[in-house]
């Protein structure tokens, strides 16, 4: 096997808890609070507390997870270890799929957002060139090291938190705060309940950079559970700002950005304007730190070639991955017709929810036989049982790009694998 240098662990709790927030807290809070009054009424915050229990099993099977391991990959290295290399490559292969489109996608999204307070950034062609030069600037930020990339996050997350928490303060205290609790009909929930779990999706991120986090097994647990309901405190306090404030319609605004308008006149849209650029920017950073570890333990697993797991001799960071990760997110911002890849780069997701959760048991059983705690085997069924239903959900175009990634990831995985046995052959016969 060939040898591959370590990361140094450098990152404490507070910055293993940023970036499973800034996964979860990305550009659907700026439009989430209308879509869910409109379907559910005085009833919306609670439904987000309902996708948060929805998504705990799965938070708990990661958390679960994360107790036994201290290295890169998260759900990599858990399917790799219970399920063998194949079926680890095609979780890493798939998220790493849905990885680039999304980051090719939100940065995209943000400067959108920015156009609005930037006239020079109207243009598609502009809009292009910015995506681009953002996706440059954290690919560099990344390689100069974790520290600096950690620590631009929580920036980030102070910047687009604050105009966020002044809405909810100012709005339940100046507006009537007193909402009602009226049960929708089922026929009205189904749908927002879809929407109240894919909020929480991406609080897995949190797992990928174990091997450069100080205390992986005790950090990565605690961040995942505490900042799922944190998260979910923080989406209903903000629902609950949006019907006490009321906002009339904005045409294209965003909905809190029609709400800060109410409260705060142009200085307010202006603030969450901002904030929504700068919450989408801060999701990209998340994912453009967490997204290259995938494939550097992809490379320590031995299912890509070694060059992905290359290590900077000055800047200590997997450079060879995060710049291809960054090459690939700027290839797709340039393309415009990826919009099928982001449906079925979320089933792909929900198939590494379904692996992942019964990785857990298997694990388990595997080295205790039936001695595993009584809970652990019906918390994975509920897990693998949420994300089979939210993937049921998904059209038959997601199934068939689906595939289609699943086919690729099959050729690349026997392609690296051939060129990782002639790499251990040569250094073999070089010894």
């Amino acid at each position: 096997m060939i040898q591959h240098k370590s990361l140094p662990r450098t990152v404490g709790f507070l910055g293993t808890a940023l970036i499973p927030v800034n996964g979860m807290i990305g550009a659907g809070i700026f439009a989430l609070p209308a879509i869910m009054v409109a379907a559910v009424g005085n009833f919306a915050p609670w439904m987000m507390l309902v996708g948060a229990l929805l998504m705990l099993p799965l938070t708990s099977a990661f958390a679960l997870l994360a107790t036994r391991f201290d290295r890169h990959g998260g759900p990599v290295l858990y399917t790799h270890a219970a399920f063998g290399p194949f079926i680890g490559f095609q979780t890493g292969w798939s998220r790493y799929a849905s990885g680039v489109v999304a980051v090719a996608a939100n940065t995209k999204v943000a400067v959108a957002y920015l156009a609005v307070l930037l006239p020079g950034l109207a243009s598609p062609q502009a809009q292009t060139l910015a995506a681009v030069g953002f996706i440059a600037l954290i690919t560099g930020l990344n390689l100069i090291g974790m520290r600096a990339s950690v620590g631009t996050l929580g920036l980030m997350t102070v910047i687009k938190l604050a105009p966020l928490a002044v809405l909810v303060v100012v709005g339940l205290a100046t507006r009537d705060a007193a909402v009602g609790f009226t049960l929708p009909e089922f026929s009205a929930v189904e749908s927002v309940v879809l929407l109240s779990f894919y909020a929480y999706m991406a609080v897995e991120n949190g797992t990928f950079a174990a091997g450069e986090l100080r205390n992986p097994r005790r950090d990565i647990p605690l961040a995942l559970i505490t900042t799922l309901f944190a998260t979910a405190l923080f989406y209903m306090l903000i629902i609950w700002a949006y019907i006490a404030i009321a906002p009339a319609p904005q045409g294209n605004e965003s909905a809190l950005a029609a709400a800060a308008g109410e409260l705060l006149g142009d200085l307010g849209v202006i603030a969450v304007s901002i904030a929504a650029a700068c919450s989408i920017a801060a999701n990209t950073l998340g994912g453009g730190i967490v997204t290259p570890r995938m494939t550097f333990a992809m490379a320590e697993q031995g299912t890509l070639p070694p060059i992905f797991a290359h290590v900077s001799d000055r800047f200590k960071t997997p450079d060879f991955s995060i710049v291809f990760y960054g090459g690939m997110a700027m290839l797709f911002s340039l393309w415009g017709g990826f919009a099928v890849l982001a449906v079925a780069s979320t089933l792909a997701r929900l198939v590494m929810y379904l692996l992942t959760s019964i990785a857990l048991p298997v694990l388990e059983y595997r080295e205790q036989g039936w001695a595993i705690p009584w809970w652990h085997i019906p918390l994975a069924l509920l897990a693998a049982a949420s994300s089979l239903w939210v993937a049921s959900q998904a059209s038959a175009e997601a199934f068939r790009m689906f595939a289609l990634i699943v086919g690729a990831g099959t050729v690349l995985y026997f392609v690296a694998g051939r060129g990782q046995a002639d790499a251990e052959s040569q250094v073999d016969q070089n010894r």
